[in-house]
């Protein structure tokens, strides 16, 4: 007997288990060791917790408390997403990297210095700022909940790391963008295409099928929108054509026969997935990117380094989500209202719009031009202006 506390000795077991007490209620759980020296020791830490508790210093955890691992946090989390309406492809993909980085570490072990850990390595590797923060900030989320609903105590400290300068600011022209077009494989021209044209995110392209497609109108479901919000786009012009063309390659020959694909954008049937390798290597060949090998750091042509011999490549250059950029840029370049322009790319909010309606220098000196010509013409109007004399003499 130790305090409010016991050793005892559970039939059908080797180890010796703990017993205690907290508001009335009796705790019981193994020790894991048959040693009663390190049973004791383990007892006085129970007894200690649960001493810091009774005066309020630190919340009592428990056994059942402590084998709760984060990747149960994550499914209260997801659910939680789904009730509000806030589930997306965005959203999945956080949860899934969540998953696969902290999944199975118990929610209570994890510190702020292991999170810290882990940013540093992210940031090793390459990784922005901001793709770190929707990791660590879905992880935080998932403390929140835990913590609200009385399953957890206490969370680490969860840094969140700055991402000023973080608004990218590439973007296309129209002999770029074709460009690039013609030195894509023949299943990603026109997922391109659609792309540039409507500013839709590549998820949500990939997401569409068929029974999508209604009439002349595309409809994009709001579990497939990143911001969890449907939408619908006119088909006219180019987008129309390109439906065309994706209608007349419905049609895949597989060993079965002939199956038609239920995405409009396939690759063999199957919805488009990664493709970082074709668009790495369309820029290369466009002159809007390079690779360089992450071993010895020298510019490669091709899939391989010949020198280290491996195909771990660093590639820099324009993004496939440049264009979204583009379509937002042109369409205010071209007098479309912001509401409606906001209304096809899909942004929630002006303050993100106008993030994508990027100024480059050509916009800025026909601003200084504009501004120039208009001073010039102010001072042309004034030198026209006769002041008339002042007249001498008493005023009768």
């Amino acid at each position: 007997m130790r305090g409010n506390g016991r050793i005892v000795a559970r039939k059908g077991t080797a180890s010796l288990w703990a017993a205690y007490y907290l508001r009335g209620k009796e705790y019981r759980e193994s020790t894991g060791t048959a040693d009663p020296k390190k049973a004791a020791m383990f007892l006085k830490r129970r007894l200690r917790e649960v001493g810091a508790d009774q005066i309020g210093a630190r919340s009592f955890v428990g056994p059942q408390k402590e084998r709760v691992k984060i990747s149960a946090l994550l499914d209260a989390l997801e659910a939680d997403y789904k009730l509000r309406g806030k589930d997306s492809m965005q959203a999945r993909s956080n949860f899934k990297r969540v998953r696969l980085d902290f999944g199975l570490q118990r929610a209570c072990s994890l510190t702020a210095e292991q999170v810290d850990g882990y940013i540093e390595h992210r940031l090793a590797e390459g990784s922005a700022p901001a793709s770190i923060n929707r990791i660590t900030q879905v992880l935080g989320q998932a403390y929140t909940l835990a913590i609200e609903r009385k399953h957890l105590s206490n969370a680490p400290n969860i840094r969140h790391l700055s991402e000023a300068g973080n608004v990218r600011q590439g973007f296309f022209s129209e002999p770029e963008f074709r460009a690039i077009v013609d030195n894509l494989p023949e299943y990603l021209k026109d997922f391109a295409r659609f792309a540039y044209y409507t500013g839709m995110r590549k998820g949500e392209i990939a997401s569409l099928r068929w029974e999508d497609l209604d009439g002349d109108v595309i409809r994009l479901r709001a579990e497939n929108a990143k911001n969890g919000k449907a939408r619908s786009i006119p088909l006219d012009g180019e987008l129309e054509r390109v439906i065309e063309r994706r209608r007349a390659a419905r049609q895949v020959k597989t060993s079965d026969g002939v199956l038609l694909a239920a995405f409009i954008f396939h690759h063999n049937g199957a919805a488009i997935a990664d493709f970082r390798k074709a668009w790495s290597t369309a820029c290369v060949v466009a002159g809007l990117g390079k690779c360089t090998c992450r071993a010895c750091g020298q510019p490669v042509n091709g899939h391989k380094c010949q020198k280290c011999n491996t195909d771990a490549l660093k590639y820099s250059g324009r993004l496939f989500h440049d264009f979204r950029r583009s379509a937002v840029r042109d369409m205010v370049r071209a007098g479309v209202p912001e509401t409606v322009a906001m209304s096809i790319s899909g942004h929630k909010t002006r303050s993100m719009f106008q993030r994508y309606d990027i100024c480059n220098e050509r916009d800025q000196r026909e601003a200084l031009r504009a501004t120039e010509a208009y001073r010039q013409q102010q001072a042309a109007q004034a030198e026209k202006i006769t002041v008339m004399p002042q007249q001498s003499g008493r005023v009768q």
